[in-house]
């Protein structure tokens, strides 16, 4: 935007995002000047935003459009149906008072179960509410790579829904088409819904889209220590389960985990060698574990609400050529290994 149309986002207290040509924020940096950067990026630019109901304490430095963030910013105001963000709580209200607002993230509604809804939101058709969103969600994300391009990615927003609209929990985005079978590229949930059980649903949403796709998949490598911590417990329950459920079979493989989980198969490794029940022999994986091993890891790792309802999603996925994508449940075959 020109200075004119700047000045006026500035006065009317919204704030626009940039063209993506406009926000490379290291172009002609020399190391010095990155250095400096670096320094600047440390400090918070933004004290709490106000989302909903919520007020929060903010967590990191966000790269926010510069015409508007010249300095330190106490509170910023969140529209939560479409991300806007305003530096005043009236101009905020204004925007809210509009006629025909939709009081729902954009997209497509794919999952209602209870008071709990899923939306499926193109970067490639939403492109501002999701810039948006990436500038919000690096506020409490260290390590968060912002994508400025946010075209290649799908963003699935969760929501809690009362009479007064769908209000936003938490989101994760993963790739259109990856290459390597991820199906998570980022998750967060905002600090005033966490310990709900949240962050654990949007990976098991993950898994859920993986099994209608019929391929496996896994989050986007290499993972933090905070991200392995958030996965962990979801993979061990969900194969514990898998074995629970499978006890009177006489051969379980890990291909056959990854098949019924759509959880990648090193994933599978990790976890089972975490529990203890893997072994390797001459080359070969073995599952070692009596029936009451079972039942102990069972109690000890269970399966926690909020249980999503695989008949509440309905969404279709892209089309793939099964016979090509390596990451097909179809390519999968079986390496037998204990049970």
């Amino acid at each position: 935007p020109d200075q004119s149309s700047a000045a006026l986002a500035a006065s009317s207290g919204l704030v626009n995002t940039m063209a993506v040509a406009e926000i490379d924020e290291h172009e002609g940096m020399d190391e010095e000047s990155l250095r400096e950067h670096e320094e600047v990026t440390k400090v918070k630019n933004v004290g709490k935003i106000e989302l909903g109901r919520f007020l929060m304490d903010t967590w990191y430095f966000s790269p926010f459009p510069k015409h508007v963030f010249g300095a330190m910013i106490d509170v910023l105001y969140l529209c939560e149906f479409t991300f806007n963000f305003f530096t005043s709580k009236s101009a905020m209200l204004r925007f809210q008072s509009k006629p025909g607002l939709k009081r729902h993230p954009p997209g497509n509604e794919i999952y209602r179960s209870g008071n709990i809804s899923m939306f499926e939101v193109d970067g490639g058709l939403q492109r501002e509410y999701c810039q948006n969103l990436c500038y919000i969600a690096k506020l409490f994300l260290d390590h968060k790579t912002l994508y400025y391009d946010v075209d290649p990615f799908l963003f699935y927003v969760l929501c809690e829904v009362d009479d007064r609209g769908f209000h936003p929990v938490g989101y994760y985005s993963k790739e259109k088409y990856s290459d390597v079978g991820y199906n998570l590229a980022c998750i967060l949930t905002f600090p005033c819904h966490q310990r709900k059980g949240y962050g654990r649903f949007l990976i098991a949403f993950s898994y859920l889209l993986s099994k209608k796709e019929e391929k496996v998949g896994s989050p986007e490598k290499p993972m933090s220590d905070l991200g392995q911590q958030a996965y962990k417990p979801y993979w061990i329950s969900t194969i514990v389960d898998y074995l629970q459920k499978n006890k009177k079979r006489s051969h379980v493989s890990i291909m056959d985990i990854s098949k019924e989980t759509s959880i990648m198969a090193e994933d599978i490794i990790f976890s089972l060698n975490q529990v203890g029940i893997l072994k390797f022999i001459d080359g070969t994986y073995f599952i070692s574990a009596e029936d009451e091993i079972i039942d102990h890891l069972c109690k000890k790792h269970p399966i926690k609400k909020p249980f999503i309802v695989p008949e509440a999603l309905h969404w279709t996925p892209y089309l793939t050529d099964v016979k090509r994508d390596k990451f097909s449940i179809h390519n999968k075959r079986p390496t037998y290994g204990g049970g």
